[in-house]
């Protein structure tokens, strides 16, 4: 029975983290997991400082590292916390006109190849109609001459 509760309350929580929206937020905006990141190296390193055997006070006042630890771990928070509470960034659209213009070359381009009556206008604009003439000789053909080798005479 223990088992069949524990993952009830699993699910639920499960569930009460997709619908969070900081958590939404901390799973899609990848500036915010770096600024927490940071924050979290930070006071890790300071509180190793801290915790190396002087009193916390002394190390406080006199350990400049410490101190820039600290800051460091503070800014980062401070970071966080602003990404928090701002909309989340959008990446801006890449080449929108030059990638429209691009599409209307390829689009142009596969109905000049697969439209003859298409290529036909395009043809006439670029280089003029072409006339149709019908060729009528103004000669007589030749009559054949009776061949002589071979043929018996008459």
């Amino acid at each position: 029975m223990a088992a069949k509760e524990s993952i009830g309350k699993a699910s639920a929580a499960a569930r009460a983290a997709q619908s969070n929206q900081y958590v939404k937020r901390l799973v899609e905006d990848e500036e915010l997991r770096a600024n927490l990141i940071a924050a979290y190296l930070a006071a890790r390193s300071a509180y190793g400082r801290i915790s190396n055997g002087k009193p916390a006070t002394k190390a406080l006042f006199e350990d400049r590292k410490l101190q820039r630890e600290l800051v460091e771990a503070l800014g980062a928070l401070r970071d966080a916390g602003v990404a928090f509470k701002e909309p989340p960034k959008r990446r801006p659209r890449r080449g929108g006109f030059a990638r429209a213009l691009l599409l209307a070359l390829v689009a142009s381009v596969l109905a000049l190849a697969l439209s003859e009556s298409l290529r036909s206008k395009v043809l006439d604009m670029l280089f003029g109609a072409e006339e149709e003439f019908d060729y009528s000789s103004t000669t007589m053909p030749a009559q054949e001459a009776p061949s002589s080798v071979g043929a018996p005479a008459s």
